[in-house]
């Protein structure tokens, strides 16, 4: 039977990575981050591309800002957004964990 790897694996992921892993489980912020992956865009921009409100637009871009996966910037009164690159390294660097290494067998219960 082989024996568990002896990797160091967190108890709990850190709040970041949670979070990012929340704000990555809802489709329109996937949307949004397709659309930031090749350039800065302001909200406005951004609302057009959804075809949304700015108000709901506004709640998504705060779930992203908050798993640091966005960063904003503002240039007189338009805020632009941008994608975060090392916080989605940080989250593949998370995953990168548990792909490798062997399982314990679990034990038979009766």
């Amino acid at each position: 039977m082989p024996q568990a790897s002896s990797r160091p694996v967190s108890d709990r992921p850190s709040r970041t990575i949670q979070l990012g892993f929340h704000a990555l489980a809802e489709p329109l912020r996937l949307e949004v981050i397709h659309i930031l992956d090749t350039q800065e865009l302001c909200v406005c921009d951004l609302c057009d591309r959804l075809n949304l409100s700015p108000s709901k637009l506004s709640f998504h871009l705060r779930a992203l800002r908050q798993a640091n996966l966005v960063v904003s910037r503002q240039e007189g009164r338009w805020v632009y957004y941008r994608l975060n690159r090392p916080q989605f390294q940080a989250l593949m660097d998370y995953l990168a964990q548990f792909t490798s290494g062997d399982i314990a067998m679990g034990r038979v219960c009766s």
